[in-house]
């Protein structure tokens, strides 16, 4: 993934480990749905690479559910949620996979702010164990954090 137009050097990957209560399911969802290739794992964790960040699968059936929402432009936003802001042509592009996929979205894509600072293209899913996703994108990546 290129470095955004705002930032000439590469972020530092971030590393984010989750509960699933299935890991063949997050394998299949992670690695076939999102198309994140698989790093090392064990009977018990599954790392992937999520568009260059090392996100880790973790079994722990009793540590998953479904989180708990707030309102924001009109939509239930699930609180506890993790994703990437990506460039908005591979947003649209992991918005078809989604799609193609049969993904059933919390929040279908769509343009959140529009006309305010903040315009995003966003989209929210949950995977197998319940943990929520967004993918947003931004038409200029210097918006960010625009308040």
């Amino acid at each position: 993934m290129k470095a955004p137009a705002s930032n000439p050097d590469m972020l530092s990957p971030f590393h984010l480990a989750f509960p699933v209560h299935d890991l063949a399911l997050a394998r299949k969802f992670y690695g076939e749905t999102l198309g994140c290739p698989e790093g090392r794992s064990s009977p018990e964790w599954i790392d992937f690479n999520f568009y260059g960040h090392q996100i880790v699968a973790h079994l722990a059936p009793e540590a998953t559910g479904t989180a708990q929402l707030n309102a924001v432009d009109g939509h239930g936003v699930p609180v506890r949620h993790f994703g990437i802001v990506l460039p908005m042509a591979e947003w649209e592009a992991a918005a078809a996979r989604l799609e193609a996929h049969g993904t059933e979205f919390v929040i279908a894509p769509y343009i959140r702010f529009k006309g305010e600072p903040g315009e995003q293209a966003t989209m929210f899913f949950l995977d197998p164990s319940g943990n929520a996703l967004e993918l947003k994108a931004f038409s200029d990546i210097g918006r960010l954090f625009a308040k």
